[in-house]
């Protein structure tokens, strides 16, 4: 138990002058701007006086007598919200509850020590911020350099002076306000990227949206099947097994699906009769065109961009990326089948890439259930059973199996996206 040898609250042993007004702060001319524990504005790091003073100091001693003390000294200076405590055993619990931002602690105390408590300190996460001070009568040199290897950052010999004492706590609360300075300021940019990257993502979502839709207005559709073609091929992917982010990505890939329409004539694309042989093989390059379309640029491309406008080299030049990739084999495949009899390369069996080979499924389902120019809209019944017939040769039976295991979650996305208008009014004024 450590104790101010023969001293009262008013003993000479405490008569050195207290620190007033014009004594010489620890920083002079700082400021702070926002309370102890607030979170901070990045650009500045200076706090003021007030709010240091309203800082939550904890006093962990047996002697109540030496806590009067303590704390009559530090009130004096302006601080004023303490807590107090005279039975070590209880501080732990304390510091977790009360979350102060220094600690004054004694060393020699019944049942725990301040070194038993300073070594709890050192594994225990959510207190080892905490800055704690020891107020020790014991001034041997060993004491004082175990507590600081064992993480003290301050040690003052009792009797104290009130001077010291106050210039310490005022560094170790401008340590702790650093401290908590560097962590909301962490916690703070963690939110912004989080939120910036949530804000990047849904641009991206919107634009493939937006350039989706546009591909399949000129071919007379709402905009609906792309919509549904996409959400079609994230259920399949998921019933194959792959992960959340894959089933994410091809979601909105397939969605550029036939994106190379775009390039394809009106008097081919919008042709509402049955195709001759040389018009279908127009038809057949939208696959490479959509291919193209998202595609990274050439370097001698991007050149004659940048030649044309700055902005134009500078929005182009960052085309490349893994889900337009993903739609650029989609765009290309999705046409081709398993018995190698699909266009436009012929791919056979495996040589099909997996995400082609879904986006098949789902493009060919959407297309059954809807009404097109050359056929009317098919009841659900038999576009199983057209699906089915073409298991194994237009069909992945695999890719095909998964369709139809997860048919109750097609069925509902099918509903909840079902095409506004009638196709037939939508030729109408597009005609217009």
């Amino acid at each position: 138990m450590d104790q101010f040898p023969e001293c009262s609250a008013e003993s000479s042993a405490f008569s050195m002058p207290l620190v007033t007004s014009e004594s010489p702060p620890v920083l002079s001319g700082s400021e702070f701007s926002l309370p102890l524990r607030s979170p901070l504005d990045p650009k500045s790091m200076k706090p003021n006086e007030a709010a240091l003073r309203k800082a939550k100091i904890m006093i962990v001693d047996d002697e109540e007598l030496v806590i009067r003390v303590v704390r009559r000294f530090l009130s004096s200076d302006g601080y004023e919200n303490f807590v107090t405590l005279t039975d070590p055993r209880e501080a732990l619990e304390v510091i977790d509850r009360e979350q102060p931002d220094v600690v004054l602690l004694d060393i020699m105390m019944p049942f725990i020590t301040g070194l038993d408590l300073l070594k709890v300190r050192q594994k225990t996460q959510y207190i080892q911020h905490i800055p704690f001070i020891i107020l020790s009568a014991n001034s041997e040199n060993q004491i004082k350099r175990e507590a600081l290897k064992l993480g003290a950052t301050d040690f003052l010999s009792k009797p104290v002076d009130p001077s010291d004492l106050v210039l310490r706590v005022q560094n170790a609360l401008m340590v702790k306000r650093h401290h908590d300075h560097l962590t909301n300021y962490a916690v703070e940019l963690e939110r912004q990227v989080r939120e910036r990257t949530r804000q990047i993502e849904k641009s991206r979502e919107q634009i493939i949206h937006c350039l989706a839709r546009a591909a399949e207005y000129r071919d007379n559709e709402t905009g609906e099947h792309v919509i549904r073609v996409g959400k079609y091929s994230a259920v399949i992917a998921h019933q194959l097994g792959f992960g959340s982010e894959y089933c994410r990505e091809i979601d909105l890939a397939a969605q550029l699906h036939d994106v190379g329409k775009i390039g394809i004539p009106d008097s081919v694309l919008l042709n509402p009769g049955r195709l001759n042989n040389e018009e279908f093989e127009v038809m057949k390059t939208h696959c490479g065109l959509g291919m193209e379309i998202m595609e990274p640029l050439a370097n001698a491309e991007i050149e004659r961009v940048r030649r044309h406008t700055s902005m134009g080299g500078f929005i182009m030049d960052g085309v490349d990326s893994p889900m337009l990739e993903l739609a650029a084999t989609i765009a290309r495949t999705h046409h081709e089948k398993w018995d190698g009899t699909g266009y436009p390369e012929g791919l056979k069996g495996d040589d099909i890439p997996i995400e082609g080979r879904i986006c098949c499924v789902a493009d060919v389902y959407d297309a059954l259930c809807s009404e097109r120019p050359y056929k009317p809209k098919f009841p659900i019944q038999r576009c199983l059973e057209i699906m089915l017939s073409e298991r194994g040769s237009r069909f992945d039976p695999i890719v095909l199996d998964a369709f139809f295991e997860r048919i109750e979650d097609i069925e509902e996305i099918r509903k909840a996206h079902h095409d506004q208008h009638n196709y037939h009014l939508i030729s109408e004024q597009k005609q217009v």
